[in-house]
């Protein structure tokens, strides 16, 4: 098990603030009767697609992007600590966990249940809460990704862009440490 940062751990809060407002907001509606919910369903179908869909091409993006700053890390003058490389390997397996569920959400969605004869109303309402909370749930992750992603980059930027030498994230020389002790 990878241990969180303060910077990992703030991430995945924004990510869970954010999927709490966003699935909150759909149990605002309040029950819905089994056609109800399957006639929403059916209008917010397009819209959760163009949503997994968007978070799909962001996770590939993303992914992307870190080889970059990989690219980056290692090529600069100081040396980071693992702790860099670790918050983004997390960013890394963080964000292929929410392509793959993504794409399956994406698939299963696409599943023409309300064409299908043999469904019970009853279970509409059911679908229809359970297709808002695994939006709200892709989107606070993928949230949380960004937040993860914007703390390695800023980190990054401090270091090799301002050039501040005192970074939690750059090994000290140990000669310097010895120097300052006398």
């Amino acid at each position: 098990m990878i241990k969180l940062t303060t910077y990992n751990k703030q991430a995945l809060f924004g990510g869970i603030i954010a999927a709490l407002i966003t699935g909150g907001g759909a149990f605002l509606l309040g029950s819905l009767s089994g056609y109800e919910a399957k006639s929403l369903r059916t209008s917010s179908l397009p819209r959760i697609n163009t949503l997994c869909n968007t978070i799909v091409l962001a996770s590939a993006t993303i992914l992307a992007l870190l080889l970059t700053l990989l690219s980056v890390s290692s090529g600069t003058k100081s040396r980071l600590k693992d702790e860099h490389y670790k918050h983004v390997l997390i960013i890394a397996k963080t964000d292929t966990i929410v392509f793959v569920v993504a794409m399956v959400v994406f698939q299963i969605f696409n599943i023409p249940i309300t064409e299908a004869e043999n469904v019970p109303n009853s279970w509409y309402s059911t679908i229809y809460y359970v297709s808002l909370l695994l939006s709200a749930i892709l989107s606070g992750a993928l949230i949380s990704v960004v937040l993860m992603l914007y703390n390695a980059v800023t980190s990054i930027i401090k270091i090799i862009g301002l050039g501040i030498s005192d970074h939690p994230l750059i090994y000290e020389d140990e000669s310097e440490t010895n120097n300052k002790k006398y």
